[in-house]
């Protein structure tokens, strides 16, 4: 009881002392529970046939029937897996790409040099999600594109539909997005990198290390840490493929590779001939659950293998 009146004690004078930083922390503290915590009474729909006319507190429970329907459905396997391949895609194949960046951007002498290449790779990342995939339909265009008349100049008339193509589209997806990110994404390692200590470089030269060996012994280990908290973090988030980008490359013929979580939610929640709110919220819950889960195996494992690990 004691060590309680005096932790409340300290953090009352804490309080005091630097009031204005607590101020600061008002905002985003409200806004945390009102808009991620409050929110959260709506998970209930997942397990009840919502009504609208009944209200959330009035619909009928229906336990675990809408994750039930969804198992069973034949739509789950294709969603589930199309969301498992484009997750994985994405992380395997974008994930190392801005800390070759970055490591190579930190190993330029050229000031000018290193922020023009850091300029023209982080413009991508402000163009909206519409504007690129308008920017894929205009390139890909079958009559007018640039990929169509490369096409026939070098290989033949009958060029491919790869906007049409289930094959195409999870290539066209993820790349499209790599280049969208990579640039931006090697902020967080540069800013890793300027905190390196001089002094192991110059030490590393005395030793006679060549460029490539300062590299790989002392820049990469300093962002290992960060390298480690990033990945935890973007296995978080394996199974959130977008909304947006995802619909608006979707069409009738690419459908058996594109159809994902986000979209198929919005199907059969909001768009006409939807309207199921429980359901759609039931598949929504599971794809958090699946999120949830993947962050906390992750971080165990970090945990374990490093000293590295979010809690």
């Amino acid at each position: 009881m004691f060590q309680t009146r005096g932790s409340r004690k300290t953090l009352a004078i804490r309080v005091r002392r630097c009031w204005q930083l607590y101020l600061f922390l008002l905002l985003p503290v409200a806004y945390l529970i009102v808009f991620k915590y409050v929110p959260m009474l709506g998970i209930q729909i997942a397990f009840r046939q919502y009504a609208p006319r009944l209200g959330i507190w009035g619909s009928k429970w229906v336990g675990l029937a809408q994750f039930e329907k969804f198992f069973n459905s034949y739509q789950f396997e294709r969603v589930f897996l199309n969301t498992l391949k484009l997750s994985m895609y994405s992380l395997v194949a974008g994930f190392p790409l801005p800390i070759l960046l970055a490591l190579c951007l930190n190993s330029v002498r050229n000031k000018r040099y290193r922020s023009a290449v850091e300029n023209i790779t982080y413009m991508p990342y402000f163009i909206s999600t519409v504007v690129i995939v308008g920017i894929i339909n205009q390139v890909f265009n079958t009559r007018i594109g640039l990929f169509s008349m490369a096409y026939r100049a070098l290989i033949g008339p009958e060029v491919p539909d790869l906007l049409a193509s289930a094959t195409a589209f999870p290539h066209m997806y993820v790349w499209s997005g790599i280049w969208q990110s990579t640039g931006w994404g090697t902020v967080i390692y540069m800013a890793a990198l300027a905190g390196v200590d001089p002094e192991q470089h110059e030490a590393a030269l005395i030793d006679g290390a060549s460029r490539f060996q300062r590299l790989l012994h002392v820049d990469l280990p300093a962002i290992l840490p960060t390298i480690t908290i990033t990945l935890i973090l973007r296995c978080g988030q394996l199974m959130g493929i977008g909304f947006d980008k995802v619909y608006l490359m979707q069409n009738d013929l690419n459908l058996r590779a594109s159809e994902v979580i986000s979209t198929y939610v919005y199907k059969v929640g909001l768009s006409a001939g939807g309207g199921d709110f429980s359901y759609a919220t039931a598949i929504g819950l599971f794809n958090s659950v699946i999120n949830l889960a993947m962050i906390v195996l992750v971080n165990f494992i970090s945990r374990r293998v490093s000293d590295t690990s979010l809690w």
